[in-house]
């Protein structure tokens, strides 16, 4: 599935018929076809693109290496998306954001925000205990395993951790608008990580 990497700008909304759509606003810059793989060299089809422009000292040599052969730029992340047909992409083609169409969906990939340390209350919705000064359990985990058998807590036991900054999947997401002037695309609803984070728009049925 061909798309793209943006970064996230922020939250906004748009007006249509009167009523407010809440969207999230991504900058989606083109990357640029770095390696075409076809399935009678490399076993499958695919294209390799790269965005988000960089200094070549930030480069390992063998990638550098890689793009200058292709006369490609210095680029900071180099995807890989599987097609059906590379027939139509050439070396040094432009992907952008044109791809997409206002109102087709996408699946958007990132990582949510990082929420540190944190109790089961907020991590994981426990009720909790009671509030009553002297009940000693109000935000605590309460029981996590057992005495004689098996004598320890139990893989997978809900408790307090690290919370978020996990790598998720938010499906058919509906394209709002395109401005491809800005290389901006507005995606109805909220969309995982920061502001400022980077996303994967990928193109569904392609």
């Amino acid at each position: 599935m061909l798309g793209l990497i943006a970064k996230k700008l922020g939250m906004s909304q748009i007006y249509e018929d009167g009523k407010a759509i809440p969207v999230t606003i991504l900058e989606a810059e083109p990357g640029i076809i770095t390696q075409i793989k076809t399935k009678e060299k490399d076993g499958y089809n695919a294209i390799q693109v790269g965005f988000i422009n960089t200094k070549e000292s930030r480069l390992t040599k063998p990638v550098m290496e890689k793009l200058k052969k292709v006369g490609a730029p210095a680029k900071r992340v180099l995807k890989e998306f599987r097609i059906d047909n590379t027939n139509d992409y050439n070396l040094k083609d432009e992907v952008k954001i044109s791809i997409f169409e206002e109102g087709e969906t996408v699946d958007v990939i990132g990582n949510t925000k990082g929420k540190g340390f944190a109790g089961v209350m907020k991590r994981h919705n426990f009720a909790g205990g009671p509030d009553g000064h002297g009940s000693m359990f109000n935000r605590r985990v309460g029981s996590i395993g057992n005495c004689e058998f098996p004598g320890r807590v139990v893989k997978g036991r809900k408790m307090p951790g690290h919370y978020g900054d996990v790598r998720v999947t938010v499906k058919n997401l509906k394209v709002v608008r395109i401005d491809e002037e800005k290389n901006i695309i507005a995606i109805k609803g909220a969309v995982p990580g920061s502001k400022g984070e980077y996303v994967n728009i990928i193109k569904k049925g392609n």
